[in-house]
């Protein structure tokens, strides 16, 4: 069975996606790759390329799913099929870059734990039952990375190219899925990716933030498992 390789957000690790690995981990191998080791989000994709199996089902969410695209542009013979899931294909813009510098100087000053809790974590959930769980566990990751990962983190995403022309070459099964109150990622960047990819399945999961794969778990591992069994 084709092993699944599974892509964090930003300052996550792979307790983002502990349902999924619960879910599918008794039928296949699943490797959860960590995005801390380099500054740039093609470095990032080289390096994922050489120590993943020579071909495998590919998901990321967030600024693992821009990754993902990264892998996919420059090896799509490998890659079987793809879930980008929360993401952006589109280069970062320069408000989106000003705001995310200023972050990075509060960051060397000392305050990642302010700026995760002020200024991003906010915008990842939405108003949902586990809200206030599944924030503190992201704030736990967070800071287990700690500064210098948002500082190499941040730099890859502020720097990163558009992806659109990678979609729009890709012939392989693909799944673009979204929450509906995600609002750093919101569904008509979702819908643009469908659109580039040929054949590609929307699926946009309702009463869910940026981070359907714990807000919604059973609902995301069904169109999951959809996307990797068809």
């Amino acid at each position: 069975m084709t092993p699944l390789v599974l892509l964090t957000g930003m300052m996550c690790d792979a307790r983002l996606f502990a349902p999924q690995i619960a879910a599918f981990s008794g039928r296949r191998t699943i490797v959860c790759s960590p995005l801390s080791q380099y500054a740039s989000v093609a470095e990032l994709a080289t390096n994922i390329l050489y120590h993943a199996p020579e071909r495998f089902a590919l998901a990321g969410l967030s600024m693992g799913g821009i990754v993902a695209m990264e892998i996919l542009r420059q090896a799509p013979e490998r890659v079987e099929r793809i879930a980008l899931m929360d993401t952006n294909p589109l280069a970062e813009v320069d408000e989106v870059k000003a705001r995310r510098f200023t972050q990075m100087v509060s960051v060397s000053e000392g305050r990642l734990a302010n700026v995760m809790r002020d200024e991003m974590k906010p915008n990842y959930l939405s108003d949902g039952p586990n809200r206030d769980e599944i924030f503190r566990l992201c704030m736990d990751m967070a800071l287990s990375l700690g500064p210098d990962v948002f500082l190499s983190q941040s730099r890859a995403l502020m720097n990163r190219h558009d992806q659109t022309d990678t979609l729009r070459n890709a012939h392989l099964p693909a799944l673009i899925l979204c929450g509906r109150d995600d609002i750093l990622c919101p569904v008509s960047r979702h819908a643009l990716m469908a659109d580039c990819l040929s054949g590609a399945t929307l699926k946009i999961i309702e009463g869910a933030g940026h981070l359907p794969v714990l807000e919604s778990p059973e609902e995301t591992n069904a169109a999951l498992a959809c996307w990797l069994e068809n």
